[in-house]
């Protein structure tokens, strides 16, 4: 993505612009490789967290509270579930090409 294009660019969820545009303005200032992975990690995972959460919030919710942390095992069959229908929820907003 070029510079210019990195500035308009967004995310399409208002709440998450501004990890976005921290994220480029890290790509941006680091140059690809193992520095770019390890200095904008915290950013890309901010924003991966913020986009799903905005897409699927009820199923995102339900992954955190039911998935972070050991327990008996319909909870964690419950977590799986959860897992499942954040996966189903994430794919439907996926785009066909």
């Amino acid at each position: 993505m070029s510079s210019e294009a990195a500035k308009g660019a967004t995310t399409g969820f208002v709440e998450c612009d501004r990890l976005h545009r921290a994220l480029v303005d890290c790509h941006r200032r680091i140059p690809a490789g193992r520095a770019r992975e390890s200095g904008c990690r915290h950013l890309n995972r901010g924003l991966a967290e913020c986009l799903v959460s905005v897409a699927c919030p009820d199923e995102a919710e339900a992954v955190r509270s039911l998935c972070g942390s050991s327990g008996t095992g319909l909870k964690r069959t419950q977590c799986q579930q959860a897992q499942l229908s954040l996966s189903l929820c994430l794919s439907s907003h996926q785009t066909k090409d």
